[in-house]
């Protein structure tokens, strides 16, 4: 009987689940995304419950704005910031998926993961949230001790960046359909799937509170509370699977 010396190729994802399993080597990123994820929500989580328990800051008007940002200024840039750095986390963690989901669907998996992490990556380089920027921090200072022609100048600048907050960029809809990619590969396998349909959901949710911003923004709050909840799931499974599969490099 001849034997082959050939390994065999991983066979397909079947109907009733994947053939083969994550790659076990990848066992350190899974574990540094599954933190990511954690530290990624309970910012999210923080900056929620200041957004709610904050005072109300006005919603236009580029003068009451920079007042308003003068009379609370570590609180503003605590939020700000929240908002903003938790970017970093995710894209890290959207990095570590690709090697636990690329057998199940190598093209959605590289697709949906580079969505979804260069999304989250750029709102660091376009440092402007829903509630405001870090710019009008420096705008506020200035504000306050400006005469009142430059204060009028200054006012201007602020409208343009609260303009630029309540406008559709293409950060927002691609951090959505990132997520939906990533979580239709999730149906396939290795989470659950009700990890998955939730992820679904929230990109649909997403995709759709993006197109009808100007319109709806009742949207914008499911997908706000569905985010993290996804997020806290896929970072818990991702941490189990590093910690199963953890290589014998890793263990020594």
């Amino acid at each position: 009987m001849v034997t082959s010396t050939h390994a065999s190729a991983p066979r397909s994802a079947t109907p009733e689940g994947p053939a083969t399993l994550p790659d076990p080597s990848w066992a350190r990123l899974y574990r540094i995304g599954g933190a990511c994820a954690g530290v990624f929500v309970v910012m999210v989580v923080v900056g929620i419950v200041l957004a709610v328990a904050a005072p109300v800051a006005p919603t236009e008007g580029g003068a009451a704005t920079l007042a308003h940002i003068a009379a609370h200024r570590s609180l503003y840039v605590l939020q700000q910031q929240l908002w903003l750095v938790p970017g970093v986390f995710a894209a890290v963690v959207y990095l570590s998926l690709y090697p636990a989901l690329r057998h199940l669907d190598r093209s959605l998996a590289a697709l949906g993961t580079a969505i979804g992490g260069g999304a989250w990556a750029l709102t660091l380089t376009i440092p402007t949230t829903t509630t405001g920027a870090p710019a009008l921090v420096h705008l506020s200072d200035q504000f306050v001790v400006a005469d009142p022609a430059r204060r009028l100048a200054l006012a201007t600048a602020a409208e343009t960046l609260i303009a630029q907050n309540r406008t559709t960029s293409v950060v927002g809809p691609l951090t959505t359909v990132g997520l939906l990619l990533v979580s239709v590969v999730m149906l396939r396998g290795v989470f659950p799937r009700w990890v998955a349909r939730l992820g679904v959901a929230a990109g649909v949710l997403g995709i759709a509170a993006e197109a009808l911003r100007m319109v709806v923004e009742g949207f914008y709050v499911v997908y706000g509370v569905l985010l993290p909840v996804w997020m806290a799931a896929v970072g818990w499974h991702l941490y189990r699977l590093g910690r199963r599969d953890r290589d014998p490099a890793d263990a020594t």
